[in-house]
């Protein structure tokens, strides 16, 4: 048996869009699995917005935290996901929240199964052909005693 091996994955969210007003954040992380190890990277014009990694009920409420140390505020912040669990940031510019600046992710534990590799897939394939000619050749050996 082969070890399993995971790497994790960079989101910027939002995509090419990145951190702003006007985009479905909820539409962006849908089709998406996050694992624990995976970043997060938001992306915004410095000065413009920020990033604020708040609880369920301040993500609800839209509540910047008073502890400006939760907060990010670089452009280019990025956050590793090292728990599983439930997630929710926000943008702490007034309005900004209400506006729709808000993420919510579901982390998971462990890493996603690796796609199986293209020698494992010829080896298994390789293996039913062998089988099938080792059968012919049996059933030709038998006849021809």
């Amino acid at each position: 048996m082969s070890p399993i091996i995971s790497s994790a994955t960079e989101y910027v969210v939002g995509s090419d869009d990145g951190w702003k007003l006007g985009v479905k954040y909820d539409d962006w992380a849908k089709d998406k699995q996050f694992f624990v190890g995976d970043t997060l990277v938001f992306k915004y014009k410095s000065g413009a917005h920020n990033v604020y990694k708040v609880t369920g009920d301040e993500f609800k409420s839209c509540t910047v935290p008073s502890n400006n140390s939760l907060g990010s505020f670089t452009g280019n912040d990025t956050i590793k996901l090292a728990t599983a669990g439930t997630k929710w940031y926000i943008c702490g510019i007034s309005g900004h929240c209400d506006g729709g600046m808000k993420l919510k992710i579901t982390v998971l534990d462990g890493a996603p199964a690796p796609a199986p590799s293209a020698a494992s897939t010829l080896f298994s394939k390789a293996t039913g052909f062998h089988a099938l000619l080792g059968m012919i050749f049996a059933i030709a050996a038998v006849i021809m005693v």
